[in-house]
């Protein structure tokens, strides 16, 4: 299997998390590399130049590579790759719209933006949790007119800890969530270089972002009904958001009642024992063990977990019974690599897998 794939924003944060992640991909190749009118025309190396925020150096075969015009090169670029990832940083109707455009230039789009997560005919998808939602992706066409063109979306970085938990939970009826996430400063695109302010620092609000985890994990459990999704009516959530002064990882306090309480080893063997279809198809990205439960009082730890399995697996620890709730827990996903790029690459995986590029 072997694609030719763009990067579109990709000198922000989580562009530069694609072109690391997509050095050595088995599948994925990059050729192509956009961003905005103001940094086209120049090498990624002098794009991006002192604001490359990896811990990893720059990937070689990209530094030279020449900035193409996100906006302006939509048809060019469609024609020089298989689909594309995109991480612009633009306001909400106008990535709507870029997407669009590259999806009717038949170029297929795998966003980690929020404008179209509520597109109803756009999938949102976890790929251990939803992947049947990509079928909905026939329906998209019809209504763009396209062929091969459709865009599909990864979800919010901030339910990506707790919701993946919850998931295997739903059998027992899960009936309220209540959810505080301390996400770190990578989500904002910033690293404590830039956003000095953040250092023994906490800030109680993180604009949309409450909005969003309320919602998006019922398009996540939702259906295909006819030619959309329809979310699911049930749990009902509430989330508090804050901002904590770490690198990369977002953690979750979560509590959850049920209808028909499990004991605490249903929990736990639910947690061992669920695996999705990117680990049947063995995905390059997928994670052997996807949700992985400490023992210890004090684990998961953001700094020593945070980069379990490449980042892509899901920490949970603390399970214990709630006199308010039925359980409380708490999880740890990495924002950047399972919560946003990360998710994005897997999901481009499943999709190829699953024949929607070619």
């Amino acid at each position: 299997m072997h694609y030719n794939v763009g990067i579109i924003g990709a000198t922000g944060m989580v562009g530069q998390r694609f072109a690391s992640l997509l050095e050595n991909h088995p599948w994925f190749e990059v050729k192509v590399l956009a961003a905005s009118s103001r940094t086209a025309g120049k090498t990624y190396k002098e794009a991006v130049g002192e604001r490359w925020a990896m811990d990893t150096p720059m990937p070689k075969a990209m530094e030279d590579m020449v900035i193409m015009d996100a906006q302006a090169d939509v048809e060019k670029i469609a024609s020089m790759v298989d689909f594309v990832f995109c991480a612009v940083n633009m306001k909400k109707d106008e990535i709507k719209a870029l997407e669009e455009m590259y999806a009717k230039a038949e170029c297929p789009v795998i966003s980690n933006n929020s404008a179209h997560r509520h597109t109803d005919d756009v999938p949102m998808v976890i790929p251990e949790l939803n992947p049947e939602h990509i079928e909905i992706i026939n329906a998209q066409r019809k209504r763009l007119g396209t062929k091969r063109g459709f865009i599909a979306v990864k979800s919010n970085c901030s339910i990506q800890s707790y919701v993946p938990a919850l998931h295997p939970l739903r059998k027992y009826g899960i009936t309220k969530v209540l959810a505080c996430t301390y996400q770190a400063i990578s989500g904002a695109g910033k690293t404590f270089k830039t956003w000095p302010e953040m250092i023994d620092n906490v800030i109680p609000y993180i604009g949309g972002e409450e909005e969003k985890s309320n919602l998006e994990p019922l398009k996540v459990w939702g259906k295909i009904e006819g030619d959309k999704i329809v979310d699911a009516t049930v749990p009902s959530i509430t989330t508090q958001c804050l901002r904590v002064p770490v690198s990369n990882g977002h953690i979750a306090a979560a509590f959850v009642s049920f209808e028909n309480k499990p004991s605490k080893e249903d929990i736990l063997k639910a947690w061992k024992e669920f695996s999705g279809v990117p680990q049947e198809l063995e995905l390059p990205s997928a994670p052997k063990q996807f949700l992985n439960y400490f023992e210890e009082d004090d684990r998961p730890q953001t700094k020593l977990d945070r980069d379990m399995e490449g980042g892509m697996a899901i920490s949970i620890g603390r399970l214990r019974e709630d006199t308010q709730y039925d359980y409380k827990f708490v999880c740890l996903s990495h924002n950047t690599l399972r919560g946003a790029a990360g998710g994005a690459v897997l999901l481009a995986e499943l999709l190829a897998a699953k024949g929607y590029f070619d």
